[in-house]
């Protein structure tokens, strides 16, 4: 399949090269950061730089919008594609009916439309990630677009599902308290320590074994320890006494997660 990029960040740094080494054709990349469209289209093989949303001459089949929520609509407006041309976004919170109702009110040619959702944390600049093990998440408009998104995931993941906008929105959701809450936990325990000049390295087995039991149980529930698991209330009152006194910013994040860690056991 023939693709083009339109945006050229975290998502597409990883996704264009997994979808040219599973053997198509990316021909254009269109960022309105040209360095960012500059530096993807060095790591590809044959791609080159689109000046501007007007891709009606495109050879392209497939135009996946890897850009933020915000800037769909916007792009939409501008962007000239090709009659039949099959128009995807990568959101994990975007309904697929917005997608359509764009397209619907700004485009003069029929254009398919579709979700490519991969459920994973991509940053640009970081080593390509393997693709064969994230999850896909795919939604189109007709049937006959959804075997065509769901073959092309399958040639770059083993994990591939067909997920509605509805149960999309709810993995987002998940995905938020999984990945980006967890993560700013952990940057607030780097910045406790180094507030106290110690060792963040010291954590790191912990972290460790943490997720890993996490991922190894039947419900991340089941291997729960620390003192809002046991109900220990000296240790968490001295725990609030240090915050309130060096970080009160961070005092109703430990007793909004302290409590609510109580309340599941004692349930």
């Amino acid at each position: 399949m023939e693709i083009s990029f339109i945006g050229a960040g975290n998502l597409a740094w990883h996704l264009a090269p997994a979808l040219e080494n599973a053997g198509h054709q990316i021909n254009e990349v269109y960022s309105r950061r040209q360095q960012s469209a500059r530096q993807l289209v060095g790591i590809l093989y044959d791609a080159h730089l689109q000046p501007d949303l007007n891709f009606a001459d495109s050879s392209s089949e497939l135009f996946i919008l890897a850009v933020p929520d915000d800037s769909i609509e916007a792009i939409c407006t501008e962007m000239v594609l090709p009659e039949n041309a099959i128009l995807v976004h990568t959101s994990g919170s975007k309904p697929l009916s917005i997608l359509q109702q764009f397209v619907e009110v700004y485009s003069d040619v029929p254009v398919r439309t579709g979700v490519f959702y991969a459920l994973q944390t991509f940053s640009k600049g970081q080593p390509l990630l393997e693709f064969e093990q994230i999850p896909l998440c795919i939604e189109a408009s007709d049937k006959a677009t959804e075997e065509q998104l769901v073959q092309l995931g399958q040639q770059v993941s083993t994990i591939v599902y067909l997920v509605n906008s509805a149960e999309r929105k709810v993995l987002h959701l998940a995905a938020i308290f999984a990945c980006n809450f967890a993560n700013h936990l952990l940057a607030l325990a780097k910045d406790l320590t180094d507030a106290e000049n110690l060792e963040f390295d010291l954590l790191k087995p912990l972290i460790a074994e943490t997720f890993r039991k996490a991922l190894s149980a039947a419900h991340p529930a089941e291997v729960q320890t620390g003192p809002a698991r046991r109900g220990d209330q000296t240790i968490m009152v001295a725990h609030a006494e240090y915050l309130a006194a060096h970080q009160p910013q961070w005092l109703p994040i430990y007793r909004l997660l302290s409590e609510s860690i109580e309340r599941r056991y004692r349930e």
